[in-house]
């Protein structure tokens, strides 16, 4: 029979083996949340580390467009028409810087067999349509062309800068040539009444946003037209050898078209320069 002293070894001896085996689960248990905890914290760090890895070294498609164009320039699309797609009329001269400037203004002059035709050309305004007329002029590419229309009826103005539109007399293709590329609009009046006041110069294209070429037309009397076509600068002199062609009248050419026609009294185009940009 177990004496009493021997039952209280034995009672000790368990809860000392109960505490133990206790201390034990618990200390397994904190190691093991340790251990989670610092696994969680090193991929929270190996994220961190992985994100301003990447933020710093940066991919290629996130590092900055060295390609910019320089401060006060800007970047132009010239785009070139397929050669295929070119009829005779276009005349190819290459095409432009894609980087033109966006300061100053340049004098634009036109020397007609009528005499000087003058105007402004604020390049902030319109820089890839100033350097795009810019390059023509510089390639002589309006020298001994004519204004092939003029509208006396609404619109009021005079059409200039077919390439094609040269020699004797008149041909059904006049207004269908210009350079070998087309360009965005720019300088849109669609906040002005009316859109195109006397005195302005503005470019033609056929209707279709970035078919801008070279053609360009003076206005000669306030119109109405649709503020669609970029307003390239403001007459500064001449206007009245505009407004004697526009006196003589038309030969109706394109009244069942555009309207107007073939300006009864000439306008040749000897030669077109554009100043360097000044200011």
């Amino acid at each position: 029979m177990t004496s009493t002293r021997e039952r209280q070894r034995a009672a000790a001896r368990a809860r000392l083996e109960k505490e133990m085996a206790e201390r034990s689960a618990k200390a397994r248990k904190r190691r093991q949340t340790q251990a989670i905890v610092s696994a969680g914290v090193a991929l929270v760090l190996v994220v961190a580390g992985t994100v301003w890895l990447a933020v710093s070294l940066g991919g290629d498609d996130d590092k900055p467009d060295t390609t910019a164009a320089a401060p006060g320039a800007s970047e132009c699309a010239f785009n070139a028409m397929p050669t295929d797609q070119r009829p005779p009329q276009i005349k190819d001269v290459g095409l432009p810087s894609n980087e033109q400037s966006g300061t100053g203004v340049q004098t634009m002059t036109i020397d007609t067999n009528l005499g000087p035709i003058t105007a402004k050309v604020d390049r902030s305004l319109v820089p890839c349509t100033a350097g795009s007329f810019t390059y023509l002029a510089e390639k002589n590419f309006f020298d001994n062309t004519k204004c092939h229309r003029l509208v006396t009826e609404g619109i009021k103005v005079l059409q200039c800068g077919d390439p094609s539109a040269t020699g004797n007399g008149w041909r059904d293709t006049d207004g269908q040539g210009g350079p070998s590329y087309r360009m965005a609009e720019e300088n849109l009046p669609t906040d002005k009444r009316p859109p195109y006041p006397e005195g302005v110069i503005a470019m033609a294209n056929s209707g279709q946003p970035g078919s801008t070429g070279s053609q360009f037309f003076i206005v000669y009397g306030d119109s109405p037209l649709d503020p669609a076509y970029t307003v390239l600068g403001t007459i500064t002199g001449g206007l009245d050898i505009v407004k004697d062609v526009a006196k003589a009248g038309d030969d109706g050419a394109f009244a069942q078209q555009a309207g107007g026609g073939h300006p009864k009294k000439e306008v040749i185009i000897k030669d077109l320069a554009m100043s360097n940009p000044q200011g």
